[in-house]
């Protein structure tokens, strides 16, 4: 059972004092995730302003500076329509990336998602398919690409803890029978990220937390830092 530390996400850098848009600060605090009990790291790119970004240079100063403070952990980064809406923008940006992450997370209810995913692959880098609802999972269902992902992140929106088992084992049956040998890691956020993440402990699935997810710990204070949402996690996930 891998967990995986979302490290900091699309959130505006004024949310949190380790969302920052120097990329020496979030790797800090992502090498001291992996000192908790993160195994893998996913990270946002992001420009001098702290936008999202898949331009080149961003994405080799943010997988530079993680890989230093982190060294041998996997890292993955988004390749999400918000940083780039057009599709071929994006893909220019891929095919133009010079320093390689490990993975990188493809929302399949974005237009584009196959041949962003057949990018990647191209270059190398793992693909975590990301499912959010009933018309991604049909559009990653019919894709040519679907088996040859790294994994499926079946990812909940900010909803209520008593909808979030309903939700996810839908989401879960249907990936499990399409591709059962592809490994699932059952994420929510906000409300959500809590109960997916016990939940995911529960089935025995890979799964994820930090900054992006939630700025609040189990008992629903703040947060101090993403070592912190790791090891409340790490207590909460004993075969992590």
């Amino acid at each position: 059972m891998i967990l995986q530390a979302c490290v900091n996400g699309a959130r505006d850098v004024a949310e949190h004092p380790w969302l920052s848009a120097d990329e020496t600060v979030v790797a800090q605090d992502a090498a001291a995730a992996v000192d908790a009990g993160a195994a893998e790291i996913h990270v946002h790119a992001k420009d001098a302003a702290g936008r999202d970004s898949l331009a080149p240079e961003d994405v080799r100063r943010w997988l530079g500076a993680v890989r230093a403070a982190a060294p041998g952990v996997p890292v993955g980064v988004t390749t999400g329509a918000w940083a780039e809406p057009d599709v071929s923008r994006r893909l220019a940006a891929i095919e133009s990336w010079t320093e390689l992450p490990d993975y990188a997370s493809v929302n399949w209810h974005e237009a584009g998602a196959d041949e962003v995913a057949a990018a990647l692959r191209r270059r190398g880098i793992g693909v975590e398919a990301g499912i959010w609802d009933a018309a991604g999972l049909e559009e990653w269902r019919v894709s040519p690409v679907r088996g040859a992902c790294l994994r499926v992140l079946v990812e909940l929106p900010a909803e209520a803890a008593d909808v979030v088992r309903p939700h996810a084992e839908g989401l879960i049956a249907h990936v499990a029978r399409e591709e059962p040998d592809l490994p699932i890691l059952l994420h929510g956020e906000e409300l959500s990220a809590w109960p997916a993440l016990d939940l995911a402990g529960e089935l025995g699935l890979d799964t994820r937390i930090g900054l992006e997810d939630t700025l609040l710990l189990p008992d629903g204070t703040d947060a101090p830092s993403n070592a912190a949402l790791v090891r409340a996690a790490r207590a909460r996930l004993p075969r992590a």
